[in-house]
């Protein structure tokens, strides 16, 4: 079986004579084992036909070794740069039409092939190469079900400890130590843990100044991963009591996320799903609250294709995992989210996430 058969389909239907990769979630998913991306290149390099062939720095050839390369590694040493390797792949594998990943490739990295192939086109191709990666497998829904598993059970852990007065930072690290405590492999992302005020941002840091007090909103963005595959959930709760607008602000939401399950199904647009979520939204007393799309898509990356957004036709099949995360944000007051992670099914859909929904008071 031709690992690369998906590459280089994409390759030929785009007019290419061989496709990129470089370290990322394509990289990992071919190469069965994850490279980071650092000031050394590495890069692989697969034509439409023939054997593949790879630029990668000498010290990471030990750890290259383990993916059973197929192909030609041209290696480099620090002391000696790296454009001489660019040079040696271009004289045994010739092309002059190269597809590459828009999103991931960095622009050295592009630079340094176009120095060693004169007159070469770098075709971005970052829509179709995602696109092979839109349906999950069984075996990968079954990494990304252990993710999540691990990560609510991480918060579960950090709620009992939560308390009034306790810092973000305080409760970042519990939730960290709760993640890997659970099996985490590594985290998804860096947490979100944002109280009070610092709830209605939606990317907000956690600070190490403000004690969390009674009656603040408290949001957790989180998530671990594991085989591979990351875990992106969010819950808010409330520290000590919910006030009447944070109940209703906090209904709204729930109403918004369940519209989201309701009217996922195959040959459902992103849009579909977008329009019907955000609608609840507007429908509200919060309207002007609204600050973000519903969601997108998951698996290796945290955020990838498909975007559920209004304005993006594309239609759901089986198989595609998305983020279902309305949220309302009153900036200097107080934000509210609630986020899962969805399968769309021959049928419908299903939820990968199935920690509670209902309001929670803590500490």
């Amino acid at each position: 079986m031709d690992r690369y058969a998906e590459y280089r389909a994409v390759a030929r239907d785009v007019g290419a004579d061989a496709l990129a990769l470089v370290p990322g979630p394509n990289f990992a998913r071919v190469m069965g084992k994850n490279f980071h991306s650092h000031e050394r290149p590495m890069v692989v390099v697969v034509p439409v036909e023939g054997a593949p062939a790879a630029i990668v720095p000498n010290l990471e050839l030990g750890s290259f070794e383990l993916v059973n390369f197929e192909g030609e590694v041209f290696d480099w040493r620090d002391q000696d740069g790296y454009q001489d390797a660019f040079d040696a792949l271009a004289r045994h594998l010739p092309i002059r039409h190269l597809a590459v990943e828009g999103q991931v490739m960095r622009v050295f990295v592009h630079h340094a092939l176009a120095r060693a192939y004169k007159g070469l086109e770098i075709i971005d191709a970052e829509r179709e190469i995602s696109a092979i990666r839109l349906c999950k497998t069984p075996a990968e829904i079954a990494a990304l079900e252990d993710a999540i598993r691990l990560s609510e059970a991480a918060l579960e852990e950090t709620l009992e400890q939560v308390r009034a007065g306790q810092t973000e930072k305080q409760v970042e690290s519990l939730l960290i130590q709760a993640l890997f405590r659970n099996g985490a492999e590594d985290l998804a992302f860096g947490p979100i843990v944002a109280a009070g005020d610092n709830s209605a941002r939606p990317h907000a840091s956690a600070r190490a100044d403000y004690q969390i007090r009674p009656g603040d909103a408290l949001l957790f963005d989180w998530g671990g991963r594991h085989g591979g595959f990351a875990a992106d959930i969010t819950r808010t709760v409330f520290v000590g009591h919910a006030t009447d607008e944070g109940q209703e602000v906090y209904d709204t939401v729930l109403r918004a996320n369940l519209k989201g399950h309701e009217v996922t199904r195959p040959g459902a647009t992103a849009h579909d799903v977008d329009d019907a979520v955000t609608s609840v939204l507007e429908a509200s007393p919060f309207a002007d609250r609204i600050r973000t799309k519903t969601g997108h898509g998951l698996g290796r990356d945290v955020h990838e294709a498909p975007y559920i957004m209004r304005g993006n036709h594309q239609k759901l099949t089986p198989g595609m995992v998305f983020t279902d995360e309305p949220g309302l944000y009153e900036i200097g007051k107080f934000g509210v989210r609630i986020e899962d992670d969805i399968l769309v099914t021959e049928d419908g859909c299903r939820s990968l996430t199935t920690m509670s929904k209902e309001l929670r008071v803590v500490g």
